[in-house]
């Protein structure tokens, strides 16, 4: 159960934002002066929810001349979140490139009408940089800036629909701002109709890493009571309280777990969801949060491990424009319940102050 710092402002923002009547604005407004309605793009990736076969062509060494191409041939598995607002896209592919898997969190922003797309890689366990852009004319774009050996480049991402059952997608990388691009990996897609879903299991030395079940308790659904203190570092601080919904399945064959969340208070409905990845490196989890009022990853991930029972990750964070210390904990775990709370630091760690607890409770089917 992840219900993370921006709750205060998610909540309060939903209350705050209200329309202005008509009879409020300026009669001195003639129509032909008003600007055009930014176009609402939440749906642009419904094309591809389902189950894709996947061909799969990659440069193998991009930006240095090379002319070599290899293949792989895989799956794509695309499924939906909050109504199509977010999704989730797992792929794996084998060929004499070798063997390749990534989990893609793509997010939409209903403010800036953009879309950010978050990729990670089984043996980091966070996500990197997002790229963010939008689609225009059925193809979406997406940029970023990133490292490769040592140099800062550009990097694109496209992907649009070719056919009623058919799509594309394709990565490009820049060293002169975007000037000229050069293609590095493309991504041919047929919909698989005839197996909607796909088994997705670990690598069994994966599988059986210490850590890799740590999470297996909450998956299901959970009734979640939530205790929020506005302002933790004041003794006269108020608090509200929510009750709602938490589901939990696993993703990515086990090496993640998505998380959603759904619920109601004085101060009104809050949706939320948290994607936790696996390092098996490391032993440890990531945890990154996202609120579908946003659509984006504003903080960075807590990160921590599981230990007699007891989950603690932790991250740094700023709280009224301060750095704090951020420390989640899950505990008090058992078949069908256990709690989490979400702590602050402000002396590194010498003495935390409690900014949210969630009982949970499983669902009875």
């Amino acid at each position: 159960m992840s219900l993370q710092r921006i709750l205060i402002v998610s909540v309060i923002l939903s209350l705050a934002l209200i329309s202005l009547p008509a009879s409020s604005q300026s009669s001195s407004t003639k129509p032909s002066e008003q600007k055009p309605a930014a176009r609402d793009g939440q749906h642009d990736f419904d094309f591809d929810f389902g189950a894709w076969q996947t061909h799969t062509s990659r440069l193998m060494h991009p930006l240095t001349g090379s002319k070599t191409w290899l293949d792989m041939e895989g799956v794509t598995v695309v499924g939906k979140v909050w109504d199509g607002r977010a999704n989730i896209a797992e792929y794996k592919a084998d060929g004499p490139a070798g063997h390749m898997e990534l989990i893609a969190l793509r997010t939409y922003n209903p403010e800036a009408h953009q879309w950010n797309v978050n990729f990670a890689t089984p043996n980091v366990g966070t996500f990197g940089v997002p790229c963010v852009g939008e689609f225009k004319n059925g193809r979406g774009e997406f940029y970023d800036q990133e490292q490769l050996n040592g140099k800062y480049i550009m990097v694109r991402f496209s992907i649009w629909k070719t056919g009623p059952d058919s799509a594309q997608s394709e990565q490009a990388f820049s060293e002169d701002g975007g000037k000229t691009w050069e293609v590095n990996w493309i991504n041919k897609y047929k919909r698989l109709k005839d197996q909607p879903n796909i088994h997705w299991s670990a690598a069994p030395s994966e599988s059986e890493q210490p850590g890799a079940h740590d999470f297996d308790f909450a998956e299901g659904t959970f009734h979640t009571h939530i205790k929020r203190t506005m302002d933790p570092f004041s003794t006269s601080s108020a608090s509200i309280e929510l009750d709602g919904t938490k589901t939990s399945k696993k993703i990515w064959g086990g090496r993640g777990w998505l998380e959603q969340i759904e619920a109601e208070g004085p101060r009104g409905h809050w949706e939320a969801m948290t994607i936790f990845l696996y390092n098996p490196k490391a032993h440890q989890w990531s945890q990154t949060y996202v609120n579908s009022k946003e659509g984006t990853i504003s903080s960075p991930p807590t990160i921590g491990s599981f230990k007699d029972g007891r989950g603690e990750l932790y991250t740094q964070d700023s709280f009224n424009d301060k750095a704090i210390l951020l420390r989640g904990v899950w505990s008090d775990i058992t078949p069908n319940s256990h709690r989490y709370e979400e702590s602050y630091s402000d002396d590194g760690g010498r003495s935390w102050k409690t900014a949210f607890v969630g009982q949970l409770t499983r669902v009875q089917n």
